[in-house]
């Protein structure tokens, strides 16, 4: 069982909130803030923490998202969100000593990494719900993958970028704020 001080709580609350409330802005598809915060989370309180925050965050989004209702890909959202979060949790031991540079680098080709992979769980959720209207497995993985190739490319980039520039700050403020 994990126990949270009154500040972690809050802190975890806060960036739930803040987290929703960016999730569910308008904003360019595919440019969104959900994997570092989720990812931030995941170092500070741990990866149960971050993997709960990422699913729940993504659950809220399947009903809330101003793209719409998330529907039978929710789960695929969930999963991929969570997998940040919980790597989020495994980065924190490797975290401190390192020169900030490195540092910057390592969040930079993590943040690729990972959306690479949240890409390819959630487009092959798309291709799995292709299945049920009677596509043939291959042609559907390949036409989602080639379809969503233009959306996860943005994807990569923005959070390569979003995690370079921004990952090692915000997780030293919300380490100050009440990680653990």
């Amino acid at each position: 069982m994990i126990t949270l001080t009154t500040r972690q709580l809050a802190l975890f609350t806060v960036l739930t909130a803040t987290c929703l409330g960016v999730q569910l802005s308008p904003r360019p598809p595919n440019i969104e803030f959900t994997s570092l915060i989720t990812f931030a989370t995941g170092v500070v309180f741990g990866s149960l923490m971050g993997g709960s925050f990422g699913a729940i965050v993504m659950f809220a989004n399947g009903f809330l998202s101003p793209w719409g209702v998330a529907g039978m890909i929710m789960p695929f959202q969930m999963a991929g969100m969570a997998i940040i979060g919980v790597a989020g949790g495994f980065y924190r031991r490797y975290k401190s000593g390192e020169s900030p540079g490195r540092l910057f680098v390592e969040a930079a080709i993590l943040g690729a990494f990972l959306t690479l992979t949240y890409d390819i769980i959630t487009n092959s959720g798309v291709a799995v719900l292709a299945l049920t209207s009677g596509i043939p497995i291959i042609p559907a993985f390949i036409t989602t993958f080639i379809t969503g190739m233009a959306f996860a490319i943005i994807h990569i980039i923005s959070n390569t970028i979003l995690f370079g520039f921004t990952f090692i700050p915000l997780s030293n403020v919300l380490q100050k704020f009440g990680g653990r």
